[in-house]
């Protein structure tokens, strides 16, 4: 299992995913989950990946050939012309990879090759756009109304998102509540584990406004844990007290 959240701002996206790959828990591995596309200047886009990882490996490699081989290119992401339509060439490549897959293994095979994808970006002259690519190939796109997406191992730390989101919050603030977000999840799933990779894209600017990689001795993140941690003890122990006693319960 994974974790991956993509957020949809006024100023842009800002987006998170985990590494951790287990089958079983003696056979954790680490393995990138995002990928990023960039023509400087003219678009930026990522996509992040949780299900079976042979699956979304052989997506990913299939869109990464496209991007080198000229009589590929126009079903490349670097030259389809909108998100919408890179959405739709992912989702057929996600449904042709899965449906290939449990062909070759009968069957029995079906159900255990599942894999769902988020696709995020923006091209010059358009709205960044954020989408969220189920294993059938279909796929429904952020709105004000719904403005971020997860995927993998998502309950634990979508409460956060829920109560903390903000549309015109700052980058740093999207980071932080992320952190928090993903805080919740380690704690409570041991298929979800460092290290981070975060992502943050600026709109109208073609190249990453801030990339980097959270690993697990990283400063800022322990801070933020035993930060949250200590103020949700804090909130808890705020709170009006029970009694057995109702009639000592004011009103």
């Amino acid at each position: 299992m994974t974790y991956c959240v993509g957020l949809m701002l006024d100023k842009g996206l800002v987006l998170m995913s985990d590494t951790r790959t287990n089958s079983g828990v003696d056979n954790i591995s680490v393995f990138r989950k995002m990928f990023t596309w960039t023509v400087p200047g003219e678009r930026v886009i990522t996509l992040m990946t949780a299900g079976n990882l042979a699956t979304t490996q052989a997506v990913i490699s299939h869109l990464e050939e496209r991007t080198k081989t000229p009589s590929e290119r126009q079903n490349s992401l670097l030259e389809l012309p909108t998100m919408f339509q890179a959405a739709c060439e992912v989702g057929r490549l996600l449904r042709e990879t899965i449906v290939g897959t449990q062909v070759d293994n009968g069957a029995q095979g079906q159900g255990r090759f599942t894999a769902s994808i988020i696709l995020a970006g923006q091209i010059k002259g358009m709205e960044p756009r954020l989408f969220m690519i189920y294993p059938e190939g279909n796929f429904i796109e952020a709105s004000y109304d719904t403005p971020f997406f997860q995927i993998g191992e998502t309950k634990y730390g979508r409460p956060i998102l829920i109560r903390g989101y903000d549309r015109d919050m700052s980058f740093e603030d999207a980071v932080k509540l992320l952190m928090v977000s993903f805080d919740s999840t380690l704690k409570a799933n041991l298929s979800v584990g460092l290290p981070l990779d975060l992502l943050v894209l600026e709109r109208d600017n073609f190249t990453p406004r801030h990339e980097r990689r959270i690993e697990g001795t990283d400063p800022y993140f322990d801070a933020i844990s035993s930060s949250w941690s200590e103020a949700l003890r804090n909130a808890f122990h705020s709170l009006p007290d029970y009694s057995f006693d109702q009639a000592s319960v004011s009103t």
